[in-house]
């Protein structure tokens, strides 16, 4: 996920149900992300994170959020990744349309967005099962304006 959006050392990576924290170690270790902000709503999880994240040493550059993404402020970071089911994805891609930035780079795994038109498209073979990468970017993805998103008569 972090690949295909293209993270560097500019980039604030938030990572909505950031589950163990393993997205947000990748993007400030192996990408080099200047931050990182996850937000997990399950307690046990959420303490298994920041675990995680002490146990790396990384404290100062990743924050992680017990608490519910809806009431989060989106329009700081540059990435957002998700890995939500088609339900959830539905509700916050209106919260997405409302609050990410012009540029943010908006990556899903395994679930579109539905209504939108992703960047790219990419499908992983994994070991046991194929894996597919939404990369959406703010507009684009859901602008009237986007020739892609118009629909044909």
């Amino acid at each position: 996920m972090l690949e295909v959006a293209a993270v560097g050392p500019s980039d604030i990576v938030c990572d909505l149900g950031c589950g163990d924290g393993r997205i947000l170690i990748a993007a400030v270790e192996g990408f080099k992300a200047k931050e990182a902000i996850g937000y997990e709503m399950r307690e046990d999880v959420y303490k298994k994170a920041l675990e995680e994240v002490t146990g790396a040493n990384l404290q100062e550059r990743i924050r992680i959020i017990n608490g519910d993404f809806f009431e989060a402020n989106l329009s700081r970071p540059s990435v957002i990744t998700v890995y939500l089911n088609s339900f959830a994805n539905e509700k916050v891609k209106l919260k997405l349309e409302k609050e990410a930035s012009l540029g943010t780079r908006i990556v899903s795994h395994d679930f579109s967005m539905p209504g939108w038109r992703p960047m790219i498209e990419d499908t992983l073979q994994g070991d046991y099962a194929s894996h597919t990468i939404y990369l959406y970017v703010v507009p684009a993805a859901f602008s009237a304006d986007n020739p892609c998103n118009k629909t044909v008569p």
